[in-house]
C-alpha cells in the first residue's frame, strides 16, 4: 500500500541524513519534496500543508543533540508528526458498555462492509471469545441478508433470522431484543450503502442510531479510493456521528493517502485494516508501526506477533531439539519454507525488518522471490520419504525424475542442495557441543545481554508469550542498545523469533545466492 510514498520518502531522507550539517535551504529543499511526496500520495491538501508547516517549525528550531547529525534529527523529527497525524496510539474496538454492545457499520456500497463485518465477529469471537450476533440491514442489495448468513455459517459466528419485507429500522430493534434474548455480548449492524452518499441513506442511518442506539459506529471505506474518502468520511461524520475507522483493501496498490488523510482530518482513529479477502486477514492499525513501515525502519513487533500466530509451537521445539544435535534434512527445509510463506513470504518478512525494505527489488531482480519458494516446495514434494531424509541418495537418474515431477531442471536441484548443505552446516555450527553450549546459545545470549536481558539462562525470552507492551518495551530496549537502527540487527538469529526462522540476521541461510555488500 505505502511502497511508493515509502520509495520516495526513504530516497529524500537518506540524502540528508548523510550531511554533517544542514542549513535552512537543505530542510527546505527535503520538505518541498515530503510535499510533493505526500501530494502524489494522494493526501488531501491540507493535511499536507500543516505537516510540512510542523516539520519545518520543528526542524529550524530544534536543538541538535551532539551524538546525532541533524539529519538524521529531521528524520526523527518527520517519523513523530507522521505518528502524530496517524494517531499517536492503536485504537481497538471499545467493548466497554452493558452486553449486548451494538456496533453499527456504515460505508459506502462496494467498500467492504459486509465482509469486514464477518472478519470483526470472527476476530471477536476467536480473539476476545465474546458471543456475537450479526444483522443485515440491507433490504436493498439483492441477496445482501443471505451473503451474510452464508458468512456466519463460513465463521461460526450467529446471524439473525431474515424476515422477509422488514424496514432497516424494525431490523436493528429486533438484532438488539434477539441479542438481549439470545445471551449475546455484542451485535453488529452491518448497514445498507449507496453508490454515492444521498440524503434518503443519512435519513435511514440517523434513524437506525436512534433505533438501535449504538456504542461503536464504525465507517468502512476503500483504502483505494483516495481524496473522495476525506469527504465520505467528513460527511458521515456530520450526520451520523462515527466513533472510528476500517479501512479495507490496505494489501492493494493504493498510494495510501486515504489512510494518512482520514484521520487528520476527521480526528477517528483508524481502528482496523483488511489487509486480504480471507476471513482472518484483518488487523489491528498501530500508527508507529506503519509510520516505521513507511520510512523503512522495518517492525520487529508485528513480525514476531505474525510469527507467533502462525509458527506451530510443536514444530518449533522439535526443530529446536534437532538442530541442538546438528541434524537438518529436506523436511526441516519445507518447514521453515511453508512457515516464511505464512508469514507473507519474502517479501512480507523484508518489508517488516529494519534496513530491509529497499533490498525487496534488489532480490526480485536476483530471483530471489515468492515463486522461488514455490518451486523449491515443489522440487522437496517430488522426492520420496528416504530423498528427504538422506540428500546424499540423490545422484542423476534421480535427479532426472524430480525435475520432471516438479516442473523443473537439474540445477534448480543443484541450487536447492547447494543451499540445503549451507544451512546444515551451519546447524552444525549452532548446535555444536562446545563448552559454551554451541554457538547459537552464546549468539542468543550476548544479543540478551545487550538489550539488558542478562540472566536469561543464555537465551532470548519466549516472545509468542508476551503481550504487545512488552514486546514494544523489548524493542525499546534493542534500540537503546543500538539494535534498532536500520539494517543493523545482528544475531536475531536461530530461535530469535518463536519457532526459529533460522538466522534472521545475517541474511537468510537459506538463500545463499544474495549478492554481497562490497
Amino acid at each position: 500500500m505505502f511502497e511508493s510514498l515509502q520509495d520516495r520518502l526513504g530516497s529524500i531522507l537518506n540524502g540528508l541524513t548523510g550531511r554533517g550539517a544542514l542549513s535552512e535551504a537543505d530542510v527546505s529543499a527535503a520538505l518541498r519534496e515530503v510535499r510533493r511526496a505526500l501530494l502524489e500520495a494522494d493526501v488531501a491538501l491540507d493535511v499536507v500543508r500543516s505537516f510540512t508547516e510542523k516539520v519545518r517549525e520543528k526542524a529550524v528550531g530544534a536543538e541538535i543533540l551532539k551524538s546525532i547529525k541533524p539529519g538524521q534529527m529531521v528524520v526523527k523529527i518527520v517519523h513523530d508528526e507522521l505518528i502524530a497525524m496517524l494517531g499517536s496510539e492503536g485504537v481497538t474496538i471499545d467493548l466497554n458498555a452493558p452486553a449486548p454492545v451494538v456496533v453499527m457499520m456504515v460505508g459506502l456500497q462496494g467498500s467492504g462492509k459486509t465482509t469486514t463485518t464477518g472478519k470483526i465477529a470472527k476476530r471477536l469471537t476467536t480473539r476476545d471469545k465474546k458471543k456475537v450476533l450479526m444483522a443485515s440491514l440491507d433490504t436493498r442489495r439483492p441477496a445482501a441478508q443471505e451473503q451474510l448468513r452464508q458468512l456466519g455459517v463460513q465463521t461460526g459466528v450467529d446471524t439473525l433470522p431474515i424476515v422477509a419485507g422488514q424496514s432497516p429500522t424494525d431490523i436493528a430493534a429486533r438484532a438488539v431484543q434477539a441479542a438481549k434474548l439470545g445471551g449475546h455480548d455484542i451485535v453488529i449492524l452491518d448497514t445498507a450503502g449507496r453508490t454515492h452518499i444521498d440524503e434518503p441513506l443519512m435519513i435511514e442511518m440517523a434513524e437506525i442510531k436512534r433505533k438501535s442506539n449504538p456504542h461503536e459506529i464504525l465507517l468502512v471505506a476503500d483504502a483505494l479510493t483516495g481524496q473522495d474518502a476525506v469527504n465520505l468520511a467528513r460527511n458521515f461524520d456530520d450526520r451520523v456521528g462515527i466513533t472510528g475507522l476500517v479501512l479495507t483493501r490496505m494489501d492493494g496498490d493504493g498510494r495510501g493517502g486515504a489512510a494518512l488523510s482520514m484521520r487528520a482530518v476527521t480526528g477517528k482513529p483508524i481502528k482496523l485494516i483488511g489487509v486480504g479477502e480471507k476471513m482472518d486477514e484483518l488487523e489491528e492499525f498501530h500508527p508507529r508501526r506503519v509510520a516505521d513501515r513507511i520510512l523503512g525502519m522495518g517492525d520487529i513487533i508485528s513480525l514476531v506477533e505474525k510469527a507467533a500466530e502462525n509458527i506451530d509451537a510443536e514444530k518449533a521445539a522439535a526443530m529446536a531439539a534437532k538442530m541442538a544435535k546438528g541434524k537438518f534434512d529436506l523436511n526441516d527445509l519445507a518447514d521453515q519454507l511453508g512457515q516464511m510463506q505464512k508469514m507473507g513470504g519474502m517479501g512480507g518478512i523484508m518489508g517488516l525488518m529494519p534496513g530491509m525494505a529497499g533490498m525487496k527489488d534488489k532480490m526480485a531482480a536476483a530471483g530471489l522471490d515468492d515463486r522461488l519458494f514455490k518451486r523449491q516446495l515443489a522440487i522437496i514434494s517430488s522426492m520420496t520419504k528416504a530423498e528427504r531424509a538422506n540428500p546424499d541418495l540423490l545422484k542423476h537418474s534421480r535427479k532426472k525424475r524430480i525435475a520432471s515431477g516438479s516442473g523443473t531442471d537439474a540445477a534448480d536441484i543443484n541450487k536447492l542442495l547447494k543451499m540445503h548443505r549451507q544451512m546444515a552446516d551451519m546447524m552444525k555450527m549452532m548446535g555444536g557441543k562446545g563448552k559454551g553450549g554451541g554457538m547459537m546459545k552464546q549468539m542468543m545470549g550476548g544479543l540478551a545481554n545487550k538489550m539488558g536481558l542478562g540472566g536469561l539462562g543464555g537465551g532470548m525470552p519466549d516472545l509468542s508469550k508476551m503481550d504487545p507492551k512488552q514486546l514494544e518495551a523489548l524493542q525499546k530496549q534493542a534500540e537503546a542498545a543500538g539494535l534498532g537502527k536500520p539494517g543493523s540487527l545482528p544475531g536475531l538469529g536461530g530461535g530469535g523469533l518463536p519457532g526459529g526462522l533460522p538466522g534472521l540476521g545475517g541474511g537468510f541461510p537459506g538463500l545463499p545466492g544474495l549478492p554481497k555488500k562490497k
